[in-house]
């Protein structure tokens, strides 16, 4: 995830690949429109909520993350974690599951000097593609779905959600269950709180997975995962697990380390409730009229067909729904039209090239040739501090109202595209390169 899913991960450099902050549905915001009555009454809200939403307490109520950073100075990571019990009692874990936690709980070693991007930001885009759809992954994927032919079709019928879209997550997260990480996940939560970057975050995961052992979703040996604090097969934060995790046999806490069964459910569950419409496809690769003039990037398929604009190979466009134009390589590489499924992909994992891997190594699952269109022989990224000036160039014109973050993707997208129109560059393709950000400077 490394859902982070979702969530929450740290980037610092990407580039072309970078893309508009999408995280996670914070857990203070769903609390303040579901329960915003419970804020008259803590105790009452903790006897009686489910454990699923009482880690929501936590930030809706006392967040204990201000506490937190201002103790990580000077003092030791024990003192650090006595400060997170108020938020974990609120959140109902009892005080000897706390304890028990964190008693002799050491900073990882060597955690901290890890590099905090990850290879869906800091490669290019067709490189990422390539070895997230190699051979062998795509092999893999079409042999496990023939092995749970029955059991995906059963996950597709509950959740609306292609087998191969899940099958494709699960492969690029854990090489198909095969590559869970081994970390101690509470250690790693712990340090990352700690001392690490975006330490209110992990704060509030260290408490989730508090809840977990509270819940008896898990043993305390079997809390391992990645050192980004990412879980089992489908790399789930403890908080993606508590709120989405599901058993395929609904007989017993969802196994996501082992069963990977449980895994593909939490992952179709994942995206189901992450507003996945079964009606239209992630995307589709696409080629574009001779004299396309790059004028629209936001229209219903049908209007697309009115344009001229056809499938890449043999399928057909859907008859109708909306669709944007997507060139992670500008014009002279391959060209998408990308439905709203490809932004609940995105919410998995907020990464553009994660989400074009995705769709695209469930397309191979499934039979489909994509891309056919060659990509560019060699693409110039732009670094963090470039994609942040430009931003801020592009509000400062009118034309972005996004967070000045440096990451790039729809809104961005359309903000070049905008600014491309607006100076008469043709291709207006949308595509941020130094030449755009150039033009800006002036």
């Amino acid at each position: 995830m490394t859902i982070e899913n979702a969530a929450q991960r740290s980037v610092k450099q990407n580039g072309q690949k970078c893309k508009d902050s999408k995280e996670w549905p914070s857990s203070g915001t769903k609390l303040r429109q579901g329960f915003a009555h419970a804020r008259a009454s803590r105790r009452e809200a903790c006897r009686t909520l489910p454990a699923v939403f009482l880690l929501f307490v936590l930030t809706a109520f006392s967040s204990p993350f201000a506490v937190a950073r201002e103790s990580a100075v000077g003092s030791d990571l024990d003192h650090f974690l006595q400060r997170l019990w108020p938020a974990a009692r609120q959140a109902g874990v009892a005080r000897e599951i706390f304890d028990s936690a964190v008693a002799g709980l050491t900073p990882e070693p060597g955690l901290l000097r890890r590099p905090q991007a990850q290879s869906e930001f800091t490669i290019s885009i067709p490189s990422y593609v390539a070895d997230a759809v190699a051979p062998a992954r795509i092999a893999r994927g079409r042999a496990i779905a023939g092995e749970l032919a029955g059991p995906l079709a059963t996950l597709e019928g509950r959740s609306g959600v292609s087998p191969e879209v899940a099958l494709a997550i699960l492969g690029v997260e854990s090489n198909f269950g095969s590559a869970t990480g081994g970390a101690d996940t509470l250690r790693v939560l712990a340090t990352l709180a700690y001392a690490g970057h975006r330490g209110a975050i992990f704060a509030d995961e260290f408490v989730a997975a508090l809840v977990m052992l509270q819940r008896g979703d898990v043993t305390r040996a079997r809390l391992r995962g990645s050192w980004a604090g990412a879980m089992g097969q489908p790399q789930f934060l403890p908080s993606a697990y508590l709120k989405y995790a599901t058993s395929y046999a609904g007989d017993a806490a969802p196994d996501i380390w082992t069963n990977r069964l449980d895994s593909l459910a939490s992952i179709a569950n994942f995206l189901k409730f992450s507003g996945w419409d079964p009606r239209l496809p992630w995307g589709l690769e696409v080629v574009l009229p001779k004299g396309f003039d790059y004028a629209e990037f936001d229209l219903d398929f049908a209007q697309w067909r009115a344009l001229g604009v056809a499938p890449a190979d043999d399928a057909a466009l859907p008859a109708s729904g909306p669709a944007s134009l997507y060139l992670p390589a500008g014009a002279a590489g391959p060209a998408f039209l990308i439905t709203d499924n490809f932004e609940v992909i995105r919410k998995y994992n907020t990464s553009d090239a994660y989400a074009l891997a995705i769709g695209l190594l469930a397309d191979r699952i499934a039979g489909r040739p994509t891309p056919i269109a060659p990509w560019p022989k060699k693409i110039a990224a732009l670094s963090t501090a470039d994609c942040k000036e430009m931003q801020r160039l592009l509000a400062e014109r009118g034309f972005y109202r996004g967070a000045i973050d440096g990451k790039l993707g729809r809104t961005s997208r359309n903000a070049v595209h905008a600014f491309q129109l607006s100076e008469g560059v043709r291709p207006a393709d949308g595509f941020a390169t130094k030449e755009v950000l150039e033009r800006l400077r002036k």
